[in-house]
Formats: structure tokens, C-alpha cells, sequence
């Protein structure tokens, strides 16, 4: 009979619970998120999960699903496309725009930065139908890798972000894509920190005001309508003494280019300022030794499949605890990578602070017939 085994080890053993959550400053912008991409943590949010107008920060998922193109060898970079009529009559409106015409043939990656740098319409619709066939097919693609998100707020009818009925996303399920662009396709995370392009000798500065303030940030994406106000969602990497840091700042309906960077830039400082990220374990460190039944070897050694960082206030990370939980007994064959437990972290009263999945780290084959024979009787009998 299957029965739950809790180890506590010992991370540390002091006698007082983590201190209250800080505060976060008063941030003048209709909804925000502050996630810590190192940690997996929310530091601070305001009607994170509001269904808003996006604008251009849609983008980002037209981004994604051009990057997974690209990853699956369905489009190169210096693959040219051709300017449709529906990408040239993106000009109508006085949009943000590349500046492409019918007459063009550019490549990928210059389109790629069209949109990414200048955040051109023309551009993002030139590589819909690149990769789609049609704006539409490429719009259901977004969608439906919004849904394996499982991102429950955000709907999109278009590829550009100009306002339109039905057309929305919230700042959590932002920071998720945001998040996951970072995650999945560090080859073309780059374009993201490129100050300015010039394509058909237009030379356009990107309107993400902190790339040229903070040495930190990185990326990624502006977005202004009258619908959605001044937005932006902002990437930050700094170095620490325990390793890098990244944070992701999401700023919705803010009152204008500067007030979008100074109130993501304050957002930044003050989640660096008031929280640590402890390093609790590094990546392929064994978390706990555990005893196996019928496998070649006798035991199994549990682990993350990565490093495990905790964000935690500033300055109370040594009043931490961690149990494993894990099911008993365990069985052979394991697989590497098999997950089998849970590292749970809490304070010194038990407060929940996070869960972290613990995996086998190496392979546990079936021992030999007598050796699963005693291990049997062995079971039997306990």
C-alpha cells in the first residue's frame, strides 16, 4: 500500500516566519504585473487579469509563432517574401509602419525587425501570410497557442493590435508570452534589444525608452492606442552574486511614452530592491537520496530538472525550510527525468512560498529475477 513519506530537510532552522510581503510603489498605470522569470514568482500586480485592449503588444505572440517557424525550418531568415496588397493598405490610419510597398520583396529577418524594432503593421502582416497563407490562418494560430497557454483572457483578432472588438489580452497572460518568448527562442531574442533600424533609408528608433536608460533591460515591446493607452512590457537581466536575475514588467494604460518607461522602470528597481532570489539548489544537485525496490541499484537520487531560485523579501531567505514528498515505495524502472516527488518550500510555520517538481536523475533499470524476487518478498512483508 501506497503511503506519502515527508522529509524535512534541514535549509534552515530558524523559529520566525518570512516577513510580510513588501509593497509595491504606487504605479500610475490601469493594470501592471511584476513577475520574476528567475524565481517563477509574481512579485506585485493590479488587475492582472482584466481583459484589455493590447495594441501593439500583440506583437509579441506574432513574434512567437514567426520564431517557431523559423525554429521548425518553415521560414529562414533570409528567406524573401512578397508585399501583399492587404500588408500595403496597412498605411491607411497613420499606423506604426515599416514602410514597405507592393513592389518589395524583403527578407525575413528584415521584416522581423520591421516589426519587433519599428513595430510596423505592414511588416507584422507581410509575415502572417509568410507563415499562415492568410492573416487569418495565422490569427487562428496565435489563438490556439494561446489556448496551450491556457491563457484565459486573451483572444486575438488581428496580427498588428489595432483596436477591435473582441481583440484582447490581460498583463498576467502578457507577462506569459513574454515570458515564453524569452524561454523558447533565446536565438532571436536580440532583435528585442535593438535601439533603432533603417529599412528603405527610414531610420526608425525603437520606442522602448529604457533600452537607452537602464544597461539591464533587454526587450521587449511598445504598444500605444487610444483604446489601450501608452503600454509596455518591459525584460530586465541583472547579475547578482548567486547568479542572473530576470524580471518582466508589464504596464497597461499608462498616459504616455514616459509615463510608460518611468513607471515600468520603477516597477523593475523596487523588485530587485525588495526581494532576493535565494539559490536553494543547483541544476543537477541531488535534493534527496531515496531508497528503490526491484532496481539494479538500491537507490534513486531526486533532483529539479533545473537550478531552484526563491524569491523571497530582502534579507529573509535563512528563515526558509524545504520537505520532500514523494509517494513510497518507489519502484524500478525509473526513467530519468521521471518525476516523483514534490520539493516543497515554506516558512518555519508552514506558510506555503513554493513547490518545485523533483525527478529521477538517473535511469533505475529492473534488477535481475532474484534480486526483484527478495525485493518482492520484502515488500510483502513490510
Amino acid at each position: 500500500m501506497k503511503r506519502l513519506i515527508a522529509f524535512v530537510l534541514a535549509a534552515a532552522s530558524a523559529l520566525n516566519t518570512l516577513a510580510q510581503a513588501p509593497q509595491p510603489p504606487e504605479i500610475a498605470a490601469r493594470n501592471f504585473i511584476l513577475f520574476d522569470v528567475t524565481a517563477n514568482k509574481v512579485l506585485a500586480e493590479r488587475e492582472a487579469d482584466q481583459p484589455q485592449d493590447p495594441a501593439s503588444l500583440t506583437k509579441l505572440m506574432t513574434a512567437y509563432i514567426v520564431f517557431s517557424a523559423l525554429k521548425e525550418k518553415r521560414l529562414t531568415l533570409e528567406q524573401t517574401l512578397t508585399v501583399s496588397q492587404r500588408a500595403w493598405d496597412e498605411r491607411k490610419g497613420d499606423p506604426s509602419l515599416m514602410f514597405i510597398d507592393t513592389t518589395m520583396t524583403p527578407k525575413v529577418d528584415e521584416l522581423l525587425r520591421g516589426m519587433i524594432i519599428q513595430s510596423g503593421n505592414d511588416a507584422s502582416v507581410a509575415l502572417a501570410e509568410g507563415v499562415g497563407g492568410t492573416v487569418e490562418q495565422f490569427v487562428a494560430m496565435m489563438n490556439r497557442q494561446a489556448q496551450a497557454w491556457g491563457l484565459k483572457n486573451t483572444e486575438f483578432k488581428n496580427v498588428t493590435g489595432m483596436t477591435e472588438p473582441g481583440h484582447k489580452s490581460s498583463a498576467r497572460d502578457l507577462s506569459v508570452i513574454a515570458a515564453s518568448l524569452i524561454r523558447d527562442f533565446p536565438e532571436y531574442y536580440g532583435y528585442y534589444s535593438q535601439r533603432e533600424y533603417t529599412y528603405n533609408k527610414i531610420r526608425q528608433p525603437n520606442r522602448n525608452l529604457l533600452l537607452g536608460r537602464d544597461p539591464s533591460v533587454d526587450g521587449l515591446k511598445t504598444g500605444y492606442t487610444e483604446a489601450a493607452g501608452y503600454c509596455l512590457v518591459t525584460s530586465a537581466q541583472r547579475e547578482f552574486p548567486n547568479g542572473k536575475r530576470r524580471l518582466i514588467s508589464v504596464v497597461m494604460g499608462t498616459a504616455s511614452m514616459q509615463a510608460r518607461a518611468s513607471e515600468s522602470q520603477k516597477l523593475l528597481n523596487w523588485g530587485y530592491s525588495a526581494y532576493d532570489a535565494v539559490r536553494l539548489f543547483d541544476k543537477d544537485q541531488a535534493v534527496s537520496t531515496v531508497p528503490v525496490w526491484k532496481g539494479a541499484v538500491p537507490e534513486a537520487k531526486l533532483g529539479a530538472a533545473g537550478a531552484v531560485f526563491i524569491a523571497v523579501p530582502r534579507g529573509e531567505g535563512g528563515k526558509l525550510q524545504t520537505k520532500v514528498e514523494r509517494t513510497d515505495p518507489l519502484v524500478a524502472p525509473l526513467a530519468k527525468g521521471q518525476r516523483v516527488g514534490t520539493l516543497k518550500v515554506m516558512t518555519a510555520a508552514g506558510t506555503p512560498v513554493a513547490e518545485v517538481p523533483l525527478v529521477v536523475q538517473q535511469e533505475v533499470p529492473l534488477a535481475g529475477i532474484f534480486g526483484r524476487a527478495w525485493d518482492a518478498i520484502r515488500l510483502w512483508i513490510k
